[in-house]
């Protein structure tokens, strides 16, 4: 079964685009695509496999919470003030097999973010962060990315934060891409029937 079917891709160097869609549309399949998870059959993407990328289900390894960090390289200073940024660091010497669902997610997030990547793969980085924590997220994410200048994919399904976040959107639908734009131009005056449909059932 062919599950995503898609043209010459192309992204805006530098910019965050959001990739909505309902379940099953490819999203996700797209993320692992682009990170260099799993190979296409066909075509490719001049940065697979050098981009930080965060899978939609978050995990931790079984170590402490600052460990976790260390993975990357990075000193412990280093890894506590992240840890500090994504308001963990209380829970440095807790073993992260014991975290929550969203302190997980925002884990997972931190270790992505504590290098330096020209492409970041984000699928649903914040589904499983309560709203405090999801926009302390987003505004540590737009502070890394006008930072490091990063091009940046964001698998959501919110529609509000793919207008709080994204310069560009790319909407799927059954594999496909059907309308890829500005936020704006997308999700206020969409071209493709499809895509209006789609918000339409959103209530955007």
């Amino acid at each position: 079964r062919r599950v995503l079917d898609l043209p010459a891709l192309e992204l805006a160097d530098g910019a965050i685009h959001a990739v909505i869609g309902a379940n099953g549309s490819g999203k996700s399949t797209l993320a692992r695509i682009l990170a260099g998870v799993i190979k296409p059959d066909q075509g490719g993407f001049p940065c697979m496999g050098q981009a930080g990328y965060m899978p939609q289900q978050s995990y931790p390894f079984r170590m402490s919470v600052v460990r976790n960090l260390q993975l990357t390289g990075a000193g412990r200073d280093r890894a506590m003030a992240q840890l500090e940024l994504f308001g963990l660091a209380g829970l440095a010497r807790q073993n992260a097999k014991g975290l929550s669902g969203g302190e997980t997610a925002r884990l997972a997030l931190a270790r992505v973010l504590m290098e330096d990547h020209p492409l970041l793969i984000l699928d649903e980085p914040t589904a499983a962060m309560d709203v405090a924590a999801a926009l302390r997220s987003e505004a540590i994410l737009r502070d890394y990315q006008a930072r490091t200048g990063c091009t940046v994919v964001l698998v959501t399904h919110s529609m509000t934060q793919a207008r709080r976040m994204a310069g560009q959107v790319l909407f799927l639908k059954d594999g496909r891409l059907i309308e890829q734009g500005e936020t704006g131009q997308v999700l206020s005056h969409p071209r493709r029937a499809e895509t209006q449909a789609f918000l339409d059932f959103y209530a955007l």
